[in-house]
């Protein structure tokens, strides 16, 4: 799978490239996972919207790691960290919620 933005098969970017930078986010606007919000401006669709909270049961977020797709609730109240391989997420990621997901 291409993430985009990513530049490592882990998905960090040249953005957010901790240890922890371990997560890809499918935006709703164009169906495709990148490495974050900046990636996004730098190379997606142009046009972001927000993933509805009636649709916080989708598929959108992969892990880095094990490569899993977790819903976008999965990923909310995981406790930074994949529910499948329990490699931990970065926490800071939380400030940007409000960039991906209704409130």
């Amino acid at each position: 799978m291409y993430i985009k933005g990513a530049i490592d098969d882990e998905t960090r970017c040249s953005h957010y490239h901790a240890e922890n930078d371990r997560i890809a986010i499918k935006f709703y606007c164009c169906n495709t996972y990148y490495s974050c919000y900046k990636c996004h401006e730098q190379y997606g669709c142009g046009d972001t919207k927000l993933w509805p909270k009636a649709k916080f049961n989708q598929e959108a977020i992969l892990c880095g790691n094990c490569k899993q797709e977790l819903t976008i609730n999965e990923y909310l109240h995981g406790g930074y960290s994949c529910p499948h391989c329990h490699v931990s997420f970065n926490p800071g990621c939380a400030l940007h919620y409000h960039l991906y997901f209704e409130k």
